[in-house]
C-alpha cells in the first residue's frame, strides 16, 4: 500500500492485537483466534440433489450485531474452493457486527447450471427461515460472491423469488429476495452448462438478460492487476446497472491481483467498504443532496 504502512493501516482502523482463543461451548463452536468471534461449523442447510449442503456461521461478539447476515459464496472456477474460504473475509465483517455465513454448493461435475444457483437460493431461504436463531432482520440478507461465486451473488441479486431459479433444496416457499450483493472480482459469465443445453437455457444463464431496475443494490470490488477476470468486466457491469438506475459502486484496487482478499489489508479494507455500503443501502438507508458551491453545507465544502 502507498502512503501508509500496513502496521499504520491496522492501527488507524482500530484493530487490536490478537486475543486469546475463545473456548467453544459446543461441538460446533470453534475459536477463530480472536475472542470476539464465534464460529459454528458444518450445519446442514439444504439439499443439492442427494447431497447434504453445509454452512459455517461467523457470529459477532454478543451485543454488537447489526441484525444483518452476509452469505459468502466461494470461488474456484466452479471446480474447487470450499466454504472455509469465507475465513478470509467473514471475521472482519463479524467484528463490524455482521453475521457471516460461508456456504457449500455443488461444483461442476456434481451439477450443471443453474444447480449452483439453486444451492445459493437454498442458503438464502435457510438464512431467512432461521432469522430468529441468527438474531437478524429477515429483510437484511446480502450475498457476497468471490470470482465464480460472484456470478451467483449477482444472479441472486437479479432473480429473487423467480420460480425458474429457485430449485428444491429446502425451506420451500420462503422468499429469496436479497437486500444487497457484493461481487469480489466476479465472473459475469461461465456457469457450468450441460453440453445438451439449448439456446433458451444458455440465454437464461446470461446475466445480461436479467439486468433490470429490480436488481439489488450492488458493490463491485476488483483488482486492476487481475489477469484471471479482467476489471473491464466489472466496469461494463457497473455501467449496465447504472443505465437502469440500480444503486451500484465499483472500487478498483491498483496493483491488486485476483483473490486479493488473501492479503489481510485488503480483507480489512473491503470489510469497511462493505460496511459503509450496507449501512447506506440496508441498515440506515439515506441519500445525499447535490453539491451546491458556496452553499456552506456539509464538511469539506469548497
Amino acid at each position: 500500500m502507498q502512503g501508509i504502512s500496513r502496521r499504520g493501516f491496522f492501527q488507524t482502523a482500530g484493530i487490536a492485537a490478537a486475543l486469546p482463543a475463545l473456548k467453544g461451548t459446543g461441538r460446533a463452536a470453534q475459536a477463530t483466534g480472536e475472542a470476539d468471534i464465534r464460529v459454528e461449523r458444518d450445519i446442514v442447510f439444504g439439499k443439492g440433489g442427494d447431497m447434504d449442503l453445509r454452512l459455517d456461521i461467523y457470529h459477532p461478539a454478543a451485543g454488537s450485531g447489526k441484525r444483518m447476515a452476509n452469505i459468502h459464496v466461494h470461488g474456484g472456477g466452479f471446480r474447487g474452493g470450499s466454504k472455509e474460504d469465507a475465513a478470509r473475509t467473514a471475521p472482519d465483517l463479524a467484528r463490524l457486527g455482521y453475521i457471516g455465513i460461508g456456504i457449500q454448493y455443488r461444483l461442476a461435475g456434481e451439477a450443471n447450471w443453474p444447480g449452483q444457483l439453486h444451492d445459493v437460493k437454498a442458503a438464502i431461504r435457510w438464512t431467512r427461515a432461521n432469522a430468529d436463531r441468527l438474531d437478524i432482520d429477515p429483510d437484511r440478507i446480502s450475498v457476497a460472491g468471490y470470482s465464480a461465486g460472484g456470478l451467483m451473488a449477482l444472479f441472486a441479486a437479479a432473480t429473487g423469488d423467480r420460480p425458474e431459479f429457485e430449485g428444491d433444496g429446502g425451506n420451500a416457499g420462503v422468499g429469496t429476495g436479497i437486500a444487497a450483493a457484493v461481487g469480489f472480482y466476479p465472473a459475469t459469465t461461465g456457469g457450468p452448462m450441460s453440453p445438451d443445453a439449448d439456446a433458451a437455457a444458455r440465454a437464461a444463464a446470461n446475466l445480461d438478460n436479467h439486468i433490470s431496475g429490480t436488481f439489488a443494490p450492488t458493490l463491485l470490488l476488483h483488482g486492476v492487476a487481475d489477469t484471471t477476470i479482467r476489471i473491464e468486466s466489472s466496469q461494463e457491469l457497473f455501467q449496465k446497472l447504472r443505465d437502469v438506475d440500480v444503486p451500484v459502486e465499483l472500487h478498483a484496487f491498483e496493483g491488486a491481483p485476483h483473490v486479493f482478499v488473501s492479503y489481510p489489508e485488503f480483507a480489512l479494507a473491503t470489510a469497511q467498504l462493505s460496511d459503509l455500503f450496507y449501512d447506506r443501502h440496508v441498515i440506515n438507508p439515506r441519500t445525499y443532496p447535490p453539491f451546491s458551491p458556496g452553499g456552506g453545507g456539509g464538511a469539506g465544502g469548497a
